[in-house]
């Protein structure tokens, strides 16, 4: 999974945008991979709760405000 977060945090800011603007998904699966690499359990749960009902679309907005300021994708550590 570190192999999966390193590469997302990887590419260039406006791939990032592009693949989170057309496929919202990217952003949940990030924080998906980045809490089971720190073997985080709660964040394991909330980023399956947040793909499960829909609430990627919820973050969605931030990610794109947060790639666009050049900053990391939010999550809890």
């Amino acid at each position: 999974m570190k192999d999966l977060v390193k590469a997302i945090e990887g590419l260039p800011m406006i791939v990032k945008f592009i693949l989170n603007l057309f496929w919202g998904i990217l952003g949940n699966l990030y924080r998906l991979a980045r809490s089971i690499a720190k073997n985080n359990l709660v964040g394991i749960v909330l980023a399956i709760v947040l793909i499960i009902c829909g609430g990627f679309f919820v973050l969605w907005i931030l990610d794109l405000i947060f790639i666009l300021l050049g900053k990391e994708i939010w999550w809890i550590d």
